[in-house]
């Protein structure tokens, strides 16, 4: 019978870090697969997108960010999807709570109807909308070619992500725990500020980084609803196009850049909120 010799401190932390590290062959093989289709799909894409947007050299990259008609579709885009995700990050949160917590008439058809805007084509999402709110629409409101319009297509089309993804969450929340703050004499305040927010805070984080995201790059919803209109309602997806359609690409990359470092930086501070509200809860 042989009697191993008991490893020292160090040697056992490496054999053990080893052993936490080290994947099997086929655990190897899916994450090599993984990678590989991820970066088909998202990383090389997004390189060639940095590196066409310096093919004119940095003055062409300067000198489109600080085009007066760029720079008004790109305060334009941020603002307007900001002040959407905020909305929705409320209301959002709200629905989900009526929808997991309350019984009522009609709740599957509301569960039915919030996810109208995942299955409609933006473009058939802008003509309803146009329907609606435009110069021939029933409710006598006409948001047509105005600021609004960006603001209430951006609402439309990116109200299910909040819900959504809290939804499922909030099922799952242990209602014993709330019953137990309140038998400690925990009022309904700290209640939701202690037990329930921290729990919920991952989950809206999510939705608001997906309704974010959908805010700034959406373009099938405002062609027919805002008009296009340059310095006023002209969002920064459409001035993409129109960089692509006039034949500069570099231009046109550049603005997706600029895109794609708010939404990394929003996401990131989203997680860093969402860290916090979680500790502090």
């Amino acid at each position: 019978m042989t009697i191993e010799a008991p490893l020292a401190p160090g040697a056992a932390r490496r054999r053990r870090l080893r052993s936490s590290t080290s994947l099997t062959r086929s655990s190897a093989l899916g994450l090599g697969v993984a990678l590989t289709w991820f970066s088909i799909l998202v990383l090389i894409p997004l390189a060639l997108v940095v590196i066409q947007s310096t093919e004119g050299g940095w003055s062409t990259f300067r000198d489109t960010l600080t085009s007066p008609q760029t720079a008004s579709a790109l305060r334009l885009t941020v603002t307007q999807a900001l002040y959407v995700t905020v909305l929705n990050v409320v209301m959002g949160t709200l629905i989900a709570w009526v929808l997991v917590r309350d019984s009522f008439p009609g709740k599957r058809l509301l569960e039915v109807v919030i996810d109208i805007p995942f299955a409609l084509p933006t473009i058939v999402a802008g003509l309803v909308l146009l329907s609606l709110y435009g110069p021939q629409g029933p409710l006598g409101i006409n948001v047509a070619n105005t600021g609004r319009s960006v603001f209430l297509a951006l609402l439309f089309v990116t109200l299910p992500f909040v819900v959504r993804t809290v939804q499922p969450v909030l099922m799952e929340l242990d209602r014993d725990v709330e019953e137990a703050a309140a038998s400690l004499g925990a009022s309904r305040f700290t209640t939701l500020r202690r037990i329930i927010l921290p729990a919920l805070a991952p989950a809206i984080t999510a939705g608001a980084a997906l309704s974010f995201a959908r805010g700034i790059s959406e373009y099938g919803s405002l062609v027919l609803l805002s008009g296009n209109l340059p310095n006023k309602t002209e969002v920064a997806s459409v001035r993409i196009l129109t960089y692509i359609e006039n034949g500069n690409e570099a231009a046109a990359a550049s603005v997706a850049v600029i895109l794609l470092v708010v939404a990394l930086l929003a996401i990131t501070l989203l997680q860093v909120l969402s860290s916090v509200v979680a500790r502090r809860g």
